[in-house]
């Protein structure tokens, strides 16, 4: 994959995806849903809204 990040994150969406925040803590679930921001959806056990300032890495 190479490109912008959000045409990274359009073929992402409906993967399984890990998300590493700067305080170092990890999300991993399916990306759902993703905004200009970078704020981002993950469907796992629960729904996680995470704030794009604090996205470190998305890895596919």
């Amino acid at each position: 994959m190479s490109g912008r990040p959000l045409d990274i994150l359009e073929e992402s969406l409906e993967e399984t995806v890990t998300v590493r925040l700067k305080d170092g803590e990890e999300f991993t679930g399916v990306l759902t849903g993703y905004d200009q921001h970078m704020n981002i959806v993950l469907e796992g056990e629960d729904t996680t809204i995470i704030r794009g300032d604090n996205v470190v890495t998305i890895k596919p």
